[in-house]
């Protein structure tokens, strides 16, 4: 990867955090109409997402250009953990003490934000692994045999720890779901209980991402990996896509749409997310002669996002329960643009020169 190269994959991210920070505010500060206040927090968060993923193509860029250093090392994870636990401070103080009776913005946008920002964990989990990227293809050029720890891989507790914690995340994410559906149904806790488990079912899809990552580094990276981890992000994808679909089609109150449009978004982000854990497992220890094509995948599910809130955004003309659901899909779209550029890195540092 020549350095212009890596140039422009960082920039993506920061880009996509920019529409997202730049839309969001738009929004939030566009006056009183019914949605700017979730539509415009909502979207705002997203950039945390993407500036967690540029933490991550930072980290994996630096190593394959030669320059990655210590305090690299330190700063992407640091700055990733910062902004997600920022995410999650805001998140709660918005929603803490509201009640979810009714049609309440504040429950709602704090409960979607903290979700964000357990999703931004994640992914500065997955920095945080791709701190020893440069083990993966070294250990992937290795004979097929007796897997053990190469010099310089993480000791025992560092990959527990690093496991766990999208576990706990995606765990925390699936309770205030599960919660907010068990409980008296209103529209607060309906929209709240749906997109939380369309974002759990991130968390859950990172799970994937992460444990790739670290059992490749570790070299313990066998065939039921191959199948499991990409297994798991489809399972998430599909059944976020399908309980949006199933939302929209029931459409039994106005307050089904927006939860229904979003769902299908996040199950377009699981998607991409599959793009790097199918990636990783299509070439290690293996030559895939279309892994220069995997990128296409996010840059579909992008475009994907962006035709879907087009649409959404004519219906918000006469139907207003769809206000912030055309919105939220633009900030999707682009957190799926900025898992092109990392699975665009990826399949730089992954794949053999003759695929």
């Amino acid at each position: 990867m020549n350095y212009l190269v890596s140039v422009i994959f960082r920039a993506i991210p920061l880009a996509m955090m920019g529409v997202c920070v730049g839309f969001g505010l738009y929004v939030a500060n566009a006056g009183d109409q019914p949605g700017n206040f979730v539509a415009g927090r909502v979207v705002t968060a997203l950039g945390a997402i993407c500036l967690c993923l540029f933490c991550t193509a930072a980290t994996i860029i630096r190593q394959l250009i030669g320059r990655f250093n210590a305090v690299d090392r330190v700063v992407y994870p640091a700055l990733g953990y910062l902004v997600a636990a920022i995410t999650v401070g805001y998140g709660v103080s918005v929603f803490a003490g509201e009640s979810g009776a009714g049609q309440n913005d504040h429950y709602v946008a704090g409960h979607v934000v903290f979700g964000i920002g357990l999703i931004s964990g994640c992914v500065a989990t997955v920095a945080t692994a791709s701190t020893k990227f440069s083990l993966i293809p070294a250990n992937s050029r290795l004979p097929v045999g007796e897997r053990t720890p190469p010099a310089g891989a993480f000791p025992r507790s560092a990959v527990t720890v690093m496991a766990a914690i999208p576990v706990v995340l995606a765990v925390v994410a699936w309770g205030f779901a599960i919660v907010n559906l068990a409980m008296t149904t209103s529209p607060a806790r309906f929209t709240v209980g749906h997109v939380v488990a369309g974002l759990a079912m991130i968390c859950t899809s990172l799970i994937g991402l992460v444990l790739s990552i670290l059992r490749q580094i570790q070299d313990d990276y066998g065939p039921r990996d191959r199948s499991l981890w990409p297994g798991l992000v489809i399972a998430m994808g599909t059944l976020s896509l399908v309980w949006g679909v199933v939302l929209l089609v029931l459409d039994r109150e106005p307050y089904y749409r927006t939860p229904g449009f979003v769902m299908i978004g996040l199950g377009l982000v699981c998607f991409s997310i599959l793009s790097k854990v199918g990636l990783l497992a299509l070439v290690w220890r293996h030559t895939f002669a279309l892994a220069n094509r995997v990128p296409l995948l996010p840059i579909g599910t992008a475009l994907a996002c962006l035709f879907l809130a087009a649409f959404v955004f004519q219906a918000a003309l006469t139907d207003t329960n769809v206000f912030i659901a055309a919105r939220v899909l633009v900030g999707l779209g682009a957190i799926c643009f900025s898992l092109y550029s990392i699975v665009s890195i990826l399949e730089s540092g992954t794949s053999s020169s003759d695929s």
